[in-house]
């Protein structure tokens, strides 16, 4: 039987104006540890080690773990500790499944825009080109969210919306890894531009296609980041 072993990680410290709770930011920062890599597969996570490294308590690290597990990136295993699940399988299926549901939801919100809805997504457009022009990373991570967030109001969608609210937790993490490569930046802003565009013009088929394709290929540079390194 294998025995797990300790990773030391280099985890982010918190930011000194943080407003959400302790255990919210205690869970965001491990969170896109495990997403950018930083722990393997089958590490063992050390509660104390973390707390030390984060300047908190050990209290809110073990609720963010319990929260990490919840989300299924970390599994408690008796005798063994917190053992980090995520690996290349598990990111792979993440990124097919969001390939799935996102041109699904792209189609509908190619079919279901409204007039007045058009220059709000041509807005967002705007404002992307624009940060991508002045090459900073977190301009642009919260717009390519909201650009995301905006198709899935156009689309409407009940079933498809609830199905997506878990896939959010691995979203975020991964955008915010891809977007610090100022190519994949520019990549993305043309894609973003080709799906915005399509969804404007109520092109259905061409919405759907473009944002399967943009979402395999970030899916794809993630992969080379994260486990190709």
């Amino acid at each position: 039987m294998e025995t797990a072993v300790d990773q030391a990680a280099e985890v982010e410290p918190l930011g000194p104006l943080a407003v959400a709770s302790l255990r919210e930011h205690v869970h965001r920062a491990l969170r896109q540890a495990i997403l950018s890599g930083k722990f393997q597969a089958g590490s063992r996570i050390n509660e104390r080690r973390l707390a030390e490294q984060l300047g908190v308590s050990t209290t809110p690290v073990k609720e963010a773990l319990r929260q990490l597990e919840a989300d299924g990136l970390v599994e408690t295993k008796p005798r063994s500790g917190v053992i980090v699940r995520f690996d290349y399988a598990w990111a792979e299926e993440m990124i097919l499944a969001r390939a799935s549901l996102e041109s699904t939801i792209a189609r509908l919100a190619a079919q279901r825009i409204a007039d007045e809805e058009r220059a709000g997504l041509r807005a967002i457009l705007d404002d992307m080109r624009r940060a991508t022009e002045a090459g900073g990373p977190e301009e642009l991570i919260v717009l390519n969210e909201a650009f995301h967030d905006r198709i899935h109001v156009l689309a409407r969608t009940r079933y498809l919306g609830q199905l997506t609210d878990r896939q959010q937790v691995y979203d975020s993490g991964a955008r915010r890894v891809i977007h610090m490569n100022p190519e994949e930046r520019q990549r993305a802003l043309a894609e973003h531009v080709a799906i915005g565009e399509a969804i404007i013009a109520r092109d259905a088929v061409s919405a759907e296609t473009e944002m399967r394709e943009h979402v395999l290929r970030a899916g794809e540079s993630y992969l080379n980041l994260v486990f190709r390194k």
